[in-house]
């Protein structure tokens, strides 16, 4: 199964520079709790942009055209057919992490979302690529934490792909 993981504020932007324009442990928790023991997949600016960290007890997958790019421990695919093909024989999730462009290029083979929405705006420079919502159906949808560390109001949502489409 492949799945798309994302935070955004109300406006749909989900990065600035490479980075998240936000932080909110509570979406950082819900984000290991969902993606561990199953395998990630980002662009390489978006890998870039974490440091070039491995995420522990997860397998990571770096897409970039760059033949000779370097993961630093993760695996390195160049197409989105391979990562179609690992898709099919991992046991687990492959989750989708961004950015940008790589959300957009597998929207059509995504069968879940996972949306953390917060609910404010930010400054920033990538959005989320449009989805048809018509689409999708939601399955849950909870309230996140507010307090002293979690300062910003946000939802976790969880949509399947409407098998009418």
């Amino acid at each position: 199964m492949i799945a798309a993981i994302w935070a955004q504020d109300q406006n749909g932007l989900i990065g600035n520079n490479d980075q998240l324009p936000w932080y909110l442990p509570d979406d950082l928790q819900f984000f290991k709790q969902m993606t561990e023991n199953n395998a990630i997949v980002m662009g390489r600016k978006t890998f870039e942009g974490m440091g070039k960290q491995l995420l522990p007890n997860r397998k990571t997958i770096i897409l970039t055209s760059d033949m000779s790019y370097n993961g630093n421990g993760a695996d390195v695919l160049h197409t989105i057919d391979d990562v179609l093909a690992f898709a099919e024989k991992f046991e687990g999730i492959t989750f989708i992490t961004g950015g940008g462009q790589i959300y957009k290029n597998f929207l059509p083979h995504i069968d879940v979302l996972y949306r953390t929405l917060i609910k404010a705006e930010f400054e920033g420079d990538t959005y989320f690529p449009y989805l048809d919502w018509e689409d999708w159906n939601i399955v849950s949808t909870s309230e996140g934490v507010v307090d002293d560390k979690n300062k910003y109001p946000h939802d976790f949502e969880t949509y399947q792909r409407n098998t009418n489409t």
